[in-house]
């Protein structure tokens, strides 16, 4: 009780604390050879299940009305496929002389990654945002991450020996895209349960993700990924992770504001074009990359993730500070003409 307390006084996100005792454990106990093998398989599984609950959960309505404001959902789209990853492809040339190769290609990878969902719909909501078009935003998002995103690897790190593969394309089929369309169709019947049944979810979108980074994390320890990674590198991933964070953010809200978007469609838009989803990005490196350092290549995803959280925390209670007055000043102004 008293560590938890802590951490919440400290605001420090219990998940993030979880990742990185993955992390440790990994470099004390990595897995290998028939045990690799075994958590191999079980992160498998336990990824299309989480793909599959995923498609059971996606609201087919919420979609559909979500689309219909199509100026705002297109703005979002290419704001996460087009404009992240010309700013990671920018900003990972720059820092390619000073960073490794795995961890320049990891950040160029980030920046090719859908969107979150819970969190980009938990940060327009505490904003005052338009919240149903950030949940068609996020989820629009994820469902087109599962193509868009294999292509932009194989079409932009394909000089980098990174190309998309038949292979990877049959993967990623198995593992994300089947179970995802298998929980649409079954959702009729599963649908509610989900709704109710929330925490069954998180518990497995987290899990799963615990499995990816501990069994990520030991192919690169037996391969000797700390022999690799210098403090310096580490600190200069942290400001590289932090400039493009900053780049994003400044260019959604000037797009949002230059476009003649509204406030609530602007949050929609800064929060749900600005992130990047761990729990679609993992499972896919482990895929498009196999065969490589796949722990280098995700630790600028694990470091991103943490960050925009954070800095999207800040901004979300500034946005809402500014927003509450507003409204205020129009009730006190109805109730004086009344």
């Amino acid at each position: 009780m008293a560590g938890t307390s802590l951490m919440a006084r400290l605001k420090v996100d219990p998940y993030i604390v979880a990742i990185v005792g993955m992390v440790a454990l990994a470099s004390v106990l990595p897995c290998h050879g028939q045990g690799a093998v075994v958590m191999g398989t079980v992160t498998n599984w336990a990824i299309a299940l989480l793909f599959f609950l995923y498609g059971g959960r996606l609201s087919r309505e919420s979609v559909m009305a979500g689309v219909t404001h199509w100026r705002l959902q297109l703005t979002v789209f290419l704001c996460t496929f087009a404009l992240f990853p010309a700013l990671g492809l920018g900003i990972g040339y720059l820092a390619r002389p000073l960073l490794s190769p795995e961890l320049s290609l990891g950040l160029v990878f980030l920046s090719m990654l859908p969107s979150t969902v819970q969190s980009s719909i938990a940060f327009t909501s505490i904003a005052r945002g338009n919240v149903p078009a950030a949940v068609c935003c996020a989820s629009l998002s994820n469902l087109a991450g599962i193509v868009v995103t294999p292509l932009l690897v194989g079409a932009l790190l394909s000089a980098h020996g990174q190309g998309f593969s038949l292979d990877a394309l049959r993967d990623i089929t198995i593992q994300l895209f089947l179970p995802f369309f298998a929980g649409q169709v079954l959702r009729r019947w599963i649908g509610r349960w989900l709704e109710r049944n929330r925490r069954i979810l998180g518990f497995v979108d987290r899990g799963s993700i615990l499995l990816v980074v501990y069994t990520a994390f030991s192919d690169g320890v037996v391969h000797g990924i700390w022999h690799r990674l210098a403090l310096g590198n580490l600190a200069l991933l942290l400001l590289v992770n932090i400039v493009l964070l900053g780049a994003v953010l400044l260019t959604t809200t000037f797009l949002s504001r230059r476009l003649g978007f509204n406030k609530e469609d602007e949050i929609a838009i800064v929060f749900c074009g600005s992130k990047k989803s761990l729990a679609s990005g993992i499972p896919m490196a482990n895929i498009l990359f196999a065969g490589t350092s796949v722990g280098l290549m995700v630790l600028p995803l694990m470091l991103f993730h943490q960050i925009q959280l954070m800095a999207c925390a800040v901004i979300a209670r500034r946005y809402a500070a500014r927003t509450v007055p507003a409204v205020a000043a129009t009730a006190a102004g109805t109730e004086k003409m009344a």
